[in-house]
């Protein structure tokens, strides 16, 4: 993406970042940090210990006299759901999603007193959205918090929504009750199953969840909100959450890109080294004669398959002939050994020569934006997503929760640019008919290949300078210099003075 120079603060404004340690969450907003730090920002990063490693390439590339992204490491407090030593989630099952929010809040009194002690400290702070506590702590410090969302404009709202108006089912065992949201663009629906599993565990009464309901009430309070995502992809949705907030500090500042990267060239490994070699795969890659007929499958850094599940996408690949590059995720503490994750036997060795398997984190930036690739099989993550559209690439949409339902109601309903293959979690496909889906997404004159190539050209509009995201970064940079000076000077200097 390109850095303006034009809104560059002629003194440095301080920035509290503060991520949530999952790759989905941290990913994006690293590289928001590092188009915020290139127009002049002064940032600090919250990390626990163990996830310091995730920010080395964005301390990497701004590391020079005028160090402009500092970090702020305080260890995780513990919570009885959470197994000690695990600090990210990646590593852990998708439940333990809530553990960790609620974890993190008890970091409120040890950052009140880093921010009461430091002698520059920031006038705002941006915090993902599933850390909605950090804007009470920010309204005690009398500065200004902005919620970044690593989600769409269009599940976002089906979020706020949801937490908003609290809905509930009729039957308390009728998973399939559908919901509506009216208030929504376009209405979407969706049956109770799909819903945020965050949302679909809260409990009337219980602290925890009490304490994360808080946090998305104090979403709706903060002060602004950053999306990672684009006007021309999500116009209506971004309008709406305006409308819903009843102010326009809502900045559309994506597809947010790597740092290394902001050319679209280069392997853009992120979140993590590959258990094959970047040069492998790149050569693999190659090797293929014609454009767009390989098939990229990659369920994102959460999902973890059942042995059921991938016995069905390893024989629905085996049959549809295509060439295919599968990015394998292990399972994680809570998985019940044995039972997920695991490869057929023999699989590799009869699909050798047109099949890559990769067991662990793939350079999925790096392997879509290749040109034989011509398809992705996705569980429909918004970064996932993003990175697909940038490459141009159709998708073969199989949510399995969190976001990725409204993510596929986009870009599969209404944005045409890939089909269903299956739904849910828990799902089996039948393997005869992902078979002929997957043979089908790389023939030529595909109605979805034709979209995604002109949504492509969207999104690289976007982020060209005077592009809308451009734009709306620069706009960004302006509203927070303008905090430089923040109202709340007096409540800090009251707290230093122990009032």
């Amino acid at each position: 993406m390109s850095s303006s120079s034009t809104t560059t603060p002629t003194h440095a404004t301080h920035v509290l970042v503060f991520p949530y340690p999952a790759q989905g969450h941290m990913i994006p907003l690293l590289d928001l940090t590092h188009q915020l730090a290139n127009r002049g920002l002064t940032i600090t990063i919250l990390v626990t210990p163990k996830n310091l490693p995730f920010l080395q390439p964005l301390l990497s590339a701004h590391n020079h006299p005028n160090n402009s992204i500092q970090t702020l490491v305080l260890p995780l407090p513990s919570h009885p759901s959470l197994p000690a030593g695990f600090e990210n989630v990646k590593d852990l099952p998708v439940h333990s999603f809530l553990a960790m929010m609620c974890a993190l809040g008890q970091l409120h009194h040890p950052l009140l007193r880093w921010f009461t002690s430091h002698p520059n400290p920031p006038v705002a702070i941006i915090s993902d959205m599933f850390l909605g506590w950090a804007h009470r702590l920010a309204t005690q410090l009398g500065i200004q918090r902005l919620v970044f969302s690593p989600s769409g404009a269009l599940a976002l709202s089906v979020i706020d929504s949801l937490w908003h108006c609290l809905p509930k089912r009729d039957d308390p065992n009728d998973q399939n009750q559908v919901f509506s949201f009216p208030q929504i663009p376009n209405s979407p629906k969706y049956p109770w199953w799909q819903l945020s599993t965050v949302y679909r565990s809260y409990v009337e009464g219980d602290p925890d969840s009490e304490f994360i309901k808080d946090g998305f009430d104090a979403n709706r309070a903060s002060w602004g909100i950053v999306v990672n995502s684009f006007t021309e992809l999500e116009r209506v949705y971004l309008e709406h959450l305006k409308n819903e907030l009843g102010h326009d500090r809502v900045w559309a500042v994506g597809p947010l890109l790597p740092p290394d990267n902001d050319d679209l060239s280069g392997p853009a490994q992120r979140g993590g080294s590959s258990s094959v070699s970047l040069d492998r795969i790149k050569s693999w890659l190659d090797a293929c004669v014609e454009d767009h007929k390989v098939v990229y499958v990659c369920f994102g850094t959460q999902a973890v398959l059942t042995n059921r599940q991938m016995e069905a996408l390893a024989s629905g690949l085996e049959k549809s002939g295509v060439r295919f590059v599968w990015s394998v995720k292990s399972p994680t503490k809570g998985h019940a050994e044995g039972h997920y994750g695991a490869v057929p036997p023999g699989f590799d060795d009869r699909v050798a020569g047109r099949g890559l398997v990769i067991r662990g984190w793939a350079p999925q930036v790096f392997i879509l934006r290749h040109r034989a690739v011509g398809s992705f099989l996705t569980h429909c993550g918004w970064n996932s997503a993003l990175e697909a559209v940038v490459a141009g690439v159709p998708m073969l949409a199989w949510p399995m929760g969190a976001d990725q339902f409204s993510n596929a109601t986009l870009l599969v309903d209404q944005l045409k640019v890939g089909v269903r293959v299956c739904e849910g979690a828990g799902s089996v496909p039948d393997s005869d008919e992902l078979a002929r889906v997957v043979a089908e997404s790389v023939s030529e004159k595909r109605v979805e290949r034709e979209r995604a190539v002109e949504l492509r050209e969207a999104a690289l509009e976007a982020i060209k300078e005077g592009g809308s995201s451009v734009k709306e970064l620069d706009s960004l940079v302006d509203r927070l210099a303008a905090l430089e000076i923040p109202a709340g000077s007096k409540n800090l200097q009251s707290m230093r003075n122990g009032n």
